[in-house]
C-alpha cells in the first residue's frame, strides 16, 4: 500500500495557498501527494480525497472561524460524514491570518472537530518553538496544527520565511506518520 495526502484548502489571497504549497513541498520528500483548492475541486480531487491515507484541512481565518467557502466545503462531506468514508484515516489542519494571533486556534479546533466527527485521527505538530523571530522555526508555539501569519504583503513575501520552513518541516512529519502506519 502507497501513503497519501491530500491537503485540502480555501485561499483567497494566495498567502494559505502558499502555505498549502510548502506543507506538500514537505510531504512530496516522502509520499504521494496533492494540494486541492476547494474552489476548483473536480470528482477526481474527490476520489482523491476519499483514496488518501491522510486529508491535511487548512484555511485562512476569517472572523475567528473557517472561510465561508470552506465551511461550504464541510458541509458538503455530509453524505461521507453518514456513510463513515473518511472514518481511521489521518487528518491535519493549518490556519493562516494576519494577526500574531488572529484566532488561529479557534480554527484549528473547528478543523480537529470536523476531522473527529469524521471518525478521523488527528496529527498535531510536535515541534517546540525554536523563538519567535521571522525565521524560528513555529515561532508561534502551536501544537495542534500548523499556525502561519500573513502581514499586509504579497504571498511571495508573506508568510515568513520561518512559518513557510515550519510548514515544510510539517509536510515531512505528517508523511513520516502516515508511513509509520502503513
Amino acid at each position: 500500500m502507497q501513503a497519501t495526502i491530500a491537503i485540502v484548502y480555501h485561499s483567497n489571497y494566495g498567502h494559505t495557498r502558499r502555505v498549502a504549497q510548502a506543507i506538500g513541498e514537505g510531504v512530496a520528500r516522502h509520499c504521494t501527494m496533492r494540494t486541492i483548492d476547494i474552489m476548483a475541486i473536480s470528482d477526481d480531487d474527490w476520489a482523491y480525497l476519499d483514496e488518501a491515507s491522510m486529508i491535511v484541512f487548512g484555511s485562512a481565518v476569517y472572523m475567528g472561524s473557517v472561510t465561508a467557502e470552506f465551511k461550504t466545503f464541510m458541509d458538503s462531506t455530509s453524505k461521507r460524514w453518514l456513510s463513515r468514508t473518511w472514518q481511521g484515516k489521518f487528518a491535519a489542519g493549518f490556519a493562516n491570518s494576519g494577526g500574531l494571533s488572529g484566532d488561529k486556534l479557534a480554527v484549528l479546533q473547528q478543523l480537529c472537530l470536523f476531522a473527529m466527527q469524521h471518525g478521523m485521527n488527528w496529527a498535531g505538530l510536535p515541534l517546540l518553538p525554536t523563538g519567535s523571530s521571522d525565521v524560528d522555526l513555529n515561532r508561534l508555539s502551536s501544537f495542534l496544527g500548523l499556525m502561519t501569519q500573513s502581514i499586509d504583503a504579497p504571498p511571495d513575501v508573506t508568510p515568513c520565511q520561518g512559518d513557510i520552513d515550519t510548514a515544510i518541516w510539517f509536510g515531512e512529519h505528517l508523511a513520516k506518520t502516515v508511513l509509520k502506519q502503513l
